[in-house]
């Protein structure tokens, strides 16, 4: 199996995500947007597609829809095709955007935008660790998975949509993740707990075959025990034993392992 690594102007995660890949099993290689344009039969070689975070384009007219519309005027009808095989899509951070953008989630009538990632309720650019509940693992990135622990750095992080779209990604149990507080309950769009004040707490979403996941945390940065903040509390708190089989991987992991499980 393997995974093509979308890159481009301002795109900035890129050697994090092929990283996690690889820290799971799955070949990867980071292809620039312009030499997928030249040679868009070049996806045939793979069976994942990741979207990965940073500031195309400058998020310039907004973020992620740029990359959006070179990828809907170049690229659509081969990510279409590549969607609608076995395959796996993961759009994290301005990758979820792009997703958005272009309509591939949740994609409930068609390949057209139906929800809007707008600037966080806050105002400000926020960069700080959340804890996530999974509401659907129906999707193959999130099989066995009850909660998360990762990062967000946006500034345009608010899912909203029409309250009809809302109550058919509720009916259609395609909300993939939530935001919570400390003790495990909902934020409630409670600052800090949810980062941007999205509706229903909503941090990432799929579509309807579940194959596509679009999030805004970025699963990435929280591949090894290292990265997490709070990784030396965790460490006293465990026996030598209980170190020994844990202490390399974090939450993040979890969802690149079950990229590779899905295809093993």
């Amino acid at each position: 199996m393997k995974a093509l690594i979308l890159s481009g102007y301002g795109i900035n995660c890129e050697d994090e995500t092929l990283n996690a890949f690889k820290a799971a099993g799955i070949k990867g290689a980071i292809v620039h947007v312009n030499d997928l344009i030249e040679s868009p039969s070049n996806l045939n070689n793979f069976q994942i597609l990741a979207l990965p975070g940073g500031f195309s384009y400058g998020d310039h007219t907004g973020s992620g829809n740029a990359m959006a519309h070179k990828i809907k005027n170049n690229l659509f009808e081969y990510i279409i095709k590549f969607i609608e095989q076995d395959k796996l899509i993961i759009g994290i951070c301005n990758g979820c955007q792009i997703l958005i953008n272009l309509g591939i989630v949740p994609s409930l009538k068609g390949y057209k935008r139906e929800l809007a990632l707008v600037e966080n309720d806050i105002g400000t650019y926020q960069c700080r660790w959340i804890k996530l509940i999974i509401v659907n693992d129906n999707s193959p990135w999130l099989k066995k998975i009850n909660q998360l622990y990762l990062p967000v750095a946006h500034q345009e992080g608010k899912f909203i949509a029409d309250k009809k779209v809302i109550d058919k990604l509720i009916r259609k149990k395609l909300i993939a993740c939530k935001y919570v507080n400390n003790r495990g309950l909902l934020a409630k769009q409670q600052f800090p707990y949810n980062p941007n004040g999205s509706l229903e707490d909503i941090a990432a979403i799929t579509n309807l075959n579940g194959n596509v996941l679009a999030m805004m945390p970025h699963p990435e940065r929280a591949l090894y025990l290292l990265q997490k903040p709070d990784w030396i509390i965790q460490k006293r708190k465990k026996n030598d034993k209980l170190l020994q089989r844990n202490e390399l991987y974090a939450d993040g992991y979890k969802i690149f392992k079950n990229a590779y499980n899905y295809f093993k």
